[in-house]
């Protein structure tokens, strides 16, 4: 690959938007936080881009830069090395995107402290600014956000059609807007994921929705309060009902409602808007609405339990020692379960309490361990019921290494265990028993490939985790589908002695 012609070309990406903009080079250095010669280097292709400045640079433009003019963000590895060291997990990007579509019942200010400078964060911003919202960062990963006057006629459709958390917004938009039209939603490649939870249970609650071509037709004349019970128990969609709920009067109770981390994570911060609610942590959840919200809120978001899972997996699949910090306990306790019967070992060295001071957290330190696999199945149950839907994938990654066989049962997704079988491309042994269930086979010794990524983020997590374990090189291209979820996660890899690098190139 010509690098060197790649950052021209970039470079020439970068000057576009720039002038788009009408911005001064010093003007853009300034919102880039860089020095003026730093742009100048830039744009005339002479300057390397780290995945840090790449997100800086979507953020500025609130453009996914990387993915336009056919142009992809790769990660090159050289795999098969222990690593060593202290990371730290991130907040939440699943509850960051809920409280910024909560973010539209506050007439007032909402202030969100340690927003994640993520891919779908940046949709999120597109999709509110573009709508009225007045967004913008105050801090490093603070998000100012007030929503005053909110049209959803002019709707940025690409930005929407990005991100499934756009079909949340619904619940909140019901009520400013009696009629509107909003479009379909976007997110991961994971087979039909239906709205109909969504469309029954808003119906319960006044709310009529209509399937037209590539949009929503949507009416809410007359709200109100009502028992709903979920056709489906879901994240997404027991955060729609809780946003709809949230300014009807009286009580709105959500039956076989989603105890996840990201739905009480909302909660907390519907209450700091006033509104009651009952049951947090069960799937019966009471919700008193009120009819108007008008007030400054601060909330700081928690940390993300799926991200923590991905370091523990991390460490199984490549024999590592680490110390893995902030880590949501209470939504980690069977997978630690799980991993210790397999012969993990690890011990929790320090327990607190997240910046929100609700979250339970602890850190982690892990030991090099030799692994077997279990006979049971591993499966996934909603809530906390079980193991966590999304941590689930990287149980898949660590089985490569476990002595025996591992049957992983995906019941919930059509295509995801699909996805699983591109391990095999790294030489792991998995063999596909229907749409839902793979048998793995361990211990396997994997090699490097070049591989393109899967549309769809846990999947590609699972393979870059492999990459990092497998021996030789590797090209994992068109990684937006890692950026969606993890901000600079090869730059807090290579802190670890993951030889992981960013390269930019262009796909065909």
């Amino acid at each position: 690959m010509n690098f060197f012609t790649e950052n021209a070309r970039l470079g020439q990406l970068i000057t576009t938007l720039r002038e788009q903009k009408a911005w001064t080079q010093q003007e853009f250095a300034q919102k880039l936080q860089t020095s003026q010669s730093a742009v100048a280097r830039m744009e005339k292709g002479e300057q390397n881009f780290s995945t840090g400045m790449l997100l800086k640079i979507s953020r500025v433009f609130n453009r996914e830069i990387i993915s336009l003019g056919g142009q992809t963000l790769n990660f090159r590895i050289t795999g098969g090395h222990k690593l060593k060291g202290v990371i730290a997990t991130n907040t939440s990007k699943n509850s960051a995107i809920a409280i910024m579509a909560a973010c539209l019942l506050n007439q007032g200010k909402s202030v969100l402290r340690g927003v994640p400078k993520i891919e779908e964060v940046f949709r999120m911003i597109e999709v509110l600014s573009s709508i009225g919202a007045q967004v913008s960062w105050v801090g490093s990963n603070d998000l100012e956000i007030k929503c005053e006057a909110i049209n959803p006629k002019f709707v940025n459709k690409e930005a929407a059609s990005k991100t499934r958390a756009a079909l949340m917004m619904i619940g909140s938009l019901v009520h400013s807007q009696s009629r509107f039209q909003w479009p379909l939603s976007g997110g991961c490649k994971l087979g039909a994921r239906t709205v109909r939870p969504h469309l029954y249970a808003l119906e319960k609650l006044g709310v009529n929705i209509k399937t037209v071509h590539d949009h929503y037709e949507i009416r809410a004349t007359t709200l109100n309060p009502a028992e709903v019970v979920l056709y489906e128990t879901g994240d997404t969609v027991t955060e729609n009902l809780l946003l709809a709920a949230a300014k009807i009067p009286g009580q709105t109770t959500l039956k076989l409602a989603s105890a996840n981390y990201m739905v009480q994570d909302l909660c907390y911060f519907l209450m700091k808007l006033g509104v009651k609610i009952e049951g947090i942590g069960s799937q019966t959840l009471k919700i008193k609405g009120i009819k108007h919200i008008n007030k400054r809120v601060e909330f700081s978001i928690s940390e993300d339990p799926i991200e923590s899972m991905l370091f523990l997996s991390l460490s199984a699949t490549t024999n590592s020692s680490l110390v893995i910090q902030r880590c949501p306990i209470d939504f980690l306790r069977l997978e630690l379960l799980k991993l210790e019967k397999m012969g993990f070992r690890y011990k929790i060295i320090k327990e607190y309490k997240s910046r929100n001071g609700l979250t339970n957290l602890v850190d982690i330190q892990t030991f090099s361990s030799q692994l077997t696999a279990l006979e049971e199945k591993l499966h996934p149950l909603p809530s906390s019921a079980g193991i966590n839907i999304d941590n689930l994938p990287f149980f898949v990654p660590i089985a490569t290494q476990a002595k025996g066989q591992t049957l992983i049962h995906d019941w919930v997704y059509e295509n995801r265990a699909i996805y699983y079988m591109e391990l095999n491309k790294l030489r792991a042994k998995l063999i596909l028993a229907d749409p839902h269930r793979v048998f793995v086979e361990g211990k396997s010794e994997l090699k490097g490939t070049d591989m393109v990524c899967p549309p769809a983020l846990r999947p590609a997590a699972i393979i870059l985790i492999a990459m990092l374990a497998a021996k030789g090189s590797s090209i994992l291209r068109n990684v937006y589908s890692i950026n969606r979820g993890y901000e600079d996660l090869a730059t807090r890899l290579k802190k670890l002695g993951a030889k992981i690098e960013l390269v930019t190139g262009f796909s065909n």
